[in-house]
C-alpha cells in the first residue's frame, strides 16, 4: 500500500449514472485487478475504486453514483487534489492466462477488465472480451476496448442491445472459441452463475461494496476452502476453486 497526492484532471460521464474520473500522480507499481482508496471531503471514510486503467502518471477509475461519498465525487472540479491509496489488493495473476482468455464484466466490473486486457496483450495473449449491463443505456468502455483491437461480446438483461440475457447466456458460443480460461469481475450474483457454468480455469474479481478497504472491520467476507478471507484484503480476486458459495 503506497499514499500518494492525486489531482484530478478530467471527469467524464460514460452513462446517466456512471463516470470516468482521471487522475494524475504516481501510478508507478499499480496490477491489474488492484484497486485505490480514496478520501474524499469532508467525508471520514475512504471509498474504494476499481483501477481502469494507468498509463504513465495517469490513473483512470470508473464509478457508479449510488452514494453521499461517490456524489461528492463527481461534483469535484478539475484541479483538485486527492489523498489516495494505492497498490491495494492482490491483482490479477496472469501467469495461468492461456492463449486465449475470456474476460467477463458486468456493470461497473467491465472496468478493470481494461487494464486487465492490455496487460494481456503484452503478453501475446488473445483475449476476448465480454460485458453485461442492463440496458443499451448503460453500456460503456466500447470504443476503449476497441481502440485495443478487441470487439466485445455485450449482454443486456432487456435485449436492448447485443445478445439478450444475461453474460451466461452469450457463454455457450464463446466456450466454443476454444478459450483456455477466464477472469470475471462483476456483482455476486453474475460470478457465482459464471463459476458455475464455467469449466474452464478462472479467477473471480468481487466488486461488491467494500467497507474500510484494507481489512478492519471485516465487513466484506467471503467463504473459502480455507476459511473464511475478506476480499479487500485477501482479494479481491480468488481462484474459482478456491471459493465456497453458500446454497
Amino acid at each position: 500500500m503506497q499514499q500518494h497526492a492525486f489531482s484530478i484532471f478530467l471527469q467524464t460521464a460514460l452513462t446517466a449514472s456512471v463516470s470516468r474520473l482521471d487522475l494524475a500522480g504516481d501510478c508507478s507499481g499499480i496490477l491489474p485487478g488492484q484497486f485505490v482508496d480514496i478520501l474524499i471531503p469532508p467525508h471520514f471514510l475512504r471509498r474504494p475504486f476499481s483501477v481502469a486503467d494507468v498509463d504513465g502518471d495517469r490513473l483512470t477509475v470508473v464509478f457508479e453514483t449510488v452514494g453521499a461519498g461517490t456524489k461528492q465525487l463527481k461534483q469535484l472540479p478539475e484541479g483538485t487534489v486527492l489523498d489516495v491509496l494505492t497498490e491495494l489488493g492482490n491483482g490479477f495473476d496472469l501467469s495461468s492466462a492461456g492463449n486465449r482468455p475470456l474476460l467477463i464484466g458486468g456493470g461497473t466490473g467491465a472496468a478493470p477488465l481494461f487494464l486487465l486486457a492490455r496487460a494481456l496483450l503484452k503478453q501475446n495473449c488473445s483475449p476476448v472480451v465480454l460485458l453485461g449491463f442492463r440496458s443499451s443505456g448503460d453500456v460503456f468502455f466500447l470504443d476503449e476496448f476497441r481502440a485495443l483491437g478487441l470487439e466485445p461480446v455485450v449482454a443486456t438483461e432487456d435485449g436492448s442491445f447485443g445478445v439478450s440475457g444475461f453474460v451466461t447466456d452469450a457463454l455457450p458460443e464463446l466456450f466454443r472459441s476454444g478459450c483456455s480460461s477466464f477472469y470475471a469481475c462483476g456483482p455476486l450474483a453474475m460470478l457465482r452463475a459464471v463459476a458455475a457454468c464455467c469449466e474452464l480455469p478462472g479467477q473471480l474479481s468481487f466488486s461488491e461494496r467494500l467497507g474500510c478497504g484494507f481489512g478492519a472491520c471485516m465487513g466484506c467476507t467471503m467463504k473459502t476452502a480455507t476459511g473464511w478471507k475478506r476480499i479487500c484484503k485477501d482479494g479481491p480476486v480468488f481462484r474459482k476453486e478456491e471459493l465456497l458459495w453458500d446454497d
